[in-house]
């Protein structure tokens, strides 16, 4: 596990205790080669979305609201972070991959988390 829970010393309260909702997600969240993991990274300003394959430790397909067509696209965060889903759906789909499994990263499932989400199973994205 790349998360290191005893030395968070001078991390604030809700990074540690999204850390903790994290690692107990990981436990049971595993990408396969049929069904890789569809990973959600949330910044105050941008989103990351990787569909990742465990069992090799490879991304698979990325989007995010860093690239510059998603850069200049109007709207607010939740409305880019659907054409991420979107974006990241389409681009898995060229790499042979129908179902995923979602990880949220300890994020809540609620606002761009959520929009991601259903913008990749509107593009047709199994999860």
């Amino acid at each position: 596990m790349a998360i290191s829970l005893s030395n968070n010393k001078g991390m604030g309260a809700r990074t540690k205790a999204r850390l903790r909702r994290q690692v107990r997600g990981r436990k049971s969240i595993f990408g396969t080669t049929e069904r890789p993991r569809l990973v959600v990274t949330r910044s105050s300003r941008h989103i990351v979305a990787q569909v990742v394959d465990d069992t090799v430790g490879r991304t698979l397909a990325s989007a995010s609201t860093m690239e510059a067509d998603l850069r200049a696209a109007s709207g607010d965060k939740s409305a880019k972070a659907k054409q991420v889903g979107s974006l990241v759906a389409e681009r898995a789909k060229q790499a042979g991959v129908e179902n995923v499994v979602f990880d949220r990263a300890g994020n809540k499932y609620h606002g761009r988390i959520a929009a991601l989400a259903e913008g990749a199973r509107e593009a047709g994205l199994g999860f």
